[in-house]
């Protein structure tokens, strides 16, 4: 998945500087015509055809103003389909392209939401983890009055308690085979937090797999 996003990523960088044929030898459409098979792909649910597409209506419409609805129709898409860094993607293009106001604010809370639910191994996702608080609080600070607040307030939370069950695993792994000073060292890390590793309860499944779906 991150190597598709790093190809079109790559793809529109090279767009802004020439004019390439497209894929499959299609290029030289109307916007509504790239439109139309972008919107046939998501509905047959073929988002890595409708990905393309929007690549060649990118590059043949710049100022096309169905850009604006075409993003956000791949973002959700994609987001429907659980394929959440490529919905972060998206959002990110709406926001550099198309959003001001309280369009910046919904693309905005739609990457974090995005980001959070993206994260499927707390062990493995630790820098995005601190990233999408990072960017969670980024967000409070911005839209102080966001009718998103009490949501990334949650995102926030439910990812620090998911820090917090994490250092103190490690910790008792430290403790199991002898090494104290580590095990200090990883339940240091909580003793910052107004949250408790003994208040969590520890659910049977993942404990981001099922909030904000």
């Amino acid at each position: 998945m991150m190597k598709k996003i790093l190809l079109v990523a790559f793809v529109l960088a090279l767009f802004n500087g020439c004019t390439i044929i497209t894929t499959k030898g299609e290029f030289d459409k109307t916007a509504l015509s790239w439109y139309i098979k972008i919107t046939d792909s998501i509905t047959s649910k073929e988002l890595d055809k409708a990905d393309e597409y929007y690549l060649s209506m990118r590059s043949e419409h710049t100022k096309s103003k169905l850009l604006k609805t075409t993003i956000m129709l791949l973002a959700h898409a994609h987001m429907d389909s659980e394929e959440y860094l490529m919905a972060n993607y998206y959002f990110g293009e709406y926001n550099k392209r198309f959003a001001v106001g309280e369009r910046r604010e919904y693309a905005e809370f739609m990457k974090l939401k995005a980001a959070f639910l993206g994260i499927k191994d707390t062990n493995k996702d630790q820098k995005l983890m601190m990233d999408t608080i990072t960017n969670a609080n980024k967000f409070l600070y911005t839209y102080q009055f966001s009718k998103y607040s009490p949501l990334v307030n949650t995102i926030i939370t439910r990812l620090k308690m998911s820090q917090i069950l994490l250092n103190e695993n490690v910790a008792s792994l430290y403790d199991r085979i002898g090494k104290d000073d580590a095990a200090k060292k990883y339940r240091a890390k909580n003793t910052s937090s107004p949250i408790k590793a003994s208040d969590i309860s520890k659910p049977d499944t993942n404990i981001l797999a099922s909030i904000m779906k």
